[in-house]
């Protein structure tokens, strides 16, 4: 496909959302890392932040990971948003990145506030001490992520009804979720993360 034809308009708020959401969401990783703690105790998990505090360095390692990460993520919000016409492989990979992201991210936050829900209705213990950081995690940080997750899947959504080669771009767009939610259930039922 050339670059002068001529795609439906689609909206790009949802890419700028996406874009926005993962350089915002960025700076905690990068202020952690680099041994930021105001307003950690109080926010994040007390195993997290003493890994922070005691300057562990695979897990420092893993918040600047995690920080670039999310710069990528951001960098994808804006990708999706492009006027000129992809070729095909980019295409689906943009799809299949979007969508692996939409899922895990809404995966995540979900469990979050379902988590945290089961805490305020007392159907599962929590120490008292710790129903501060499990209503950061209800109410802020969970949505947070599902928040995310629907800016990725809105702007793939806007980006597919923009290129010639939908069904490609489509198809890869599914096995891009469902690899991330077959992923996030394994990883679910075998206690990682």
């Amino acid at each position: 496909m050339n670059d002068t034809m001529r795609l439906p308009a689609a909206p790009r708020w949802p890419g700028y959302a996406a874009a926005a959401w993962g350089f915002l969401f960025a700076v905690p990783s990068f202020y952690w890392a680099a041994g930021g703690l105001a307003g950690a105790e109080s926010t994040i998990a007390p195993a997290l932040v003493k890994l922070v505090r005691e300057r562990d360095p695979g897990f420092i390692t893993v918040l600047w990971v995690t920080g670039v990460l999310k710069v990528v993520g951001a960098l994808l919000g804006l990708a999706l948003i492009r006027d000129r016409a992809w070729r095909r492989g980019p295409n689906r990979l943009l799809q299949l990145m979007a969508w692996g992201a939409a899922v895990l991210l809404v995966w995540h936050g979900a469990l979050f506030v379902v988590q945290g829900l089961l805490v305020e209705t007392h159907v599962v213990g929590l120490d008292p001490e710790l129903r501060p950081v499990s209503r950061w995690y209800t109410y802020v940080w969970g949505p947070w992520f599902v928040a995310g997750g629907v800016a990725f899947a809105l702007a793939a959504r806007a980006h597919v009804r923009r290129v010639a080669d939908r069904r490609d771009a489509t198809a890869a767009g599914v096995v891009g979720g469902v690899g991330a939610l077959v992923l996030s259930v394994v990883a679910l039922v075998a206690g990682i993360g």
